[in-house]
């Protein structure tokens, strides 16, 4: 944020613990209850990334939200713990407690936009799939989910490389079995949630106004992306596809760090921001 001339936050944020994990807060009035939370999870394989890092993108998508109309949206960025340190399930039985910490303070799951990148939005997708298949699971479930670039099947042959995208196959494997833990664990729907192909499992964990992707059309992870869309189409959830053509990986927050203009490195988060505000209008 230095580099725009801010020397402290346009939004207040802070730190906040939850049971095994802990998060940033951001709101725009502390005073006042959120009208709209939006609960994040960022990427990086599981090995890396940080919500500290993600700091100026998650700021800016909760002013563009507050620009869309929201009265005091606020956001839980989750810190879960990265591989080696920790592998499967504990970064899911975090991502968890992030969500029960932000259902607390909504009281209404209805009012939570679930989101990440990558790894994040993998945590994001087991976790709606574990919500579904818990005791009242319709109370639960969010109301509605935004992924961007999630990477759907930890292993895949349909993961591969492409000459636009920074990603690299090879790579992500080595990443993604470190996260699984175990061989038998990559065919954990829980761990990957691409190896899910029941359908009645994939509606009930749908949120209740639908889910929407965004992604590159030059992405490794985009095959995979692709199947998972058209299995929840048939699976009766409302999807919105937004494949960004000559796009690479996790192309809206990508745009945020390296773009020159405004207009450019705020494009993928205006689209999310627009996305939110149709799908949840409090």
């Amino acid at each position: 944020m230095l580099r725009h001339g801010y020397l402290r936050s346009p939004i207040p944020w802070r730190e906040i613990g939850v049971k095994g994990a802990h998060g940033l807060w951001i709101i725009p009035d502390e005073s006042q209850k959120p009208d709209l939370v939006v609960y994040y999870c960022h990427g990086g394989g599981f090995s890396m990334g940080s919500s500290y890092f993600y700091l100026e993108f998650l700021l800016a998508l909760v002013s563009l939200l507050t620009e869309s109309g929201y009265r005091n949206p606020a956001l839980f960025a989750l810190e879960y713990t990265l591989v080696p340190d920790a592998s499967f399930p504990t970064q899911l039985q975090q991502s968890m407690a992030g969500y029960d910490y932000v259902l607390s303070i909504t009281g209404d799951a209805s009012r939570v936009c679930v989101s990440g990148d990558s790894a994040g939005a993998t945590l994001i997708l087991s976790l709606l799939l574990h919500i579904a298949d818990s005791p009242g699971h319709e109370k639960r479930r969010p109301g509605y989910a935004i992924l961007i670039s999630p990477w759907i099947s930890i292993v895949s042959q349909n993961n591969r490389n492409t000459q636009s995208d920074y990603l690299n196959a090879n790579s992500l494997e080595l990443y993604g079995r470190q996260y699984a833990g175990s061989e038998a664990n990559l065919r954990d729907p829980l761990v990957s949630p691409g190896t899910c192909k029941d359908r009645e499992w994939w509606s009930k964990a749908c949120p209740s106004a639908g889910l929407s992707f965004l992604y590159g059309s030059e992405e490794v992870l985009g095959p995979e992306t692709r199947n998972l869309i058209a299995l929840l189409r048939k699976s009766r959830c409302h999807v919105i596809a937004r494949e960004e053509p000559g796009g690479i990986h996790a192309w809206p927050v990508a745009t945020m760090f390296l773009s020159n203009t405004q207009a450019e490195r705020q494009k993928g988060l205006r689209d999310v921001a627009k996305i939110v505000k149709q799908s949840i209008d409090v």
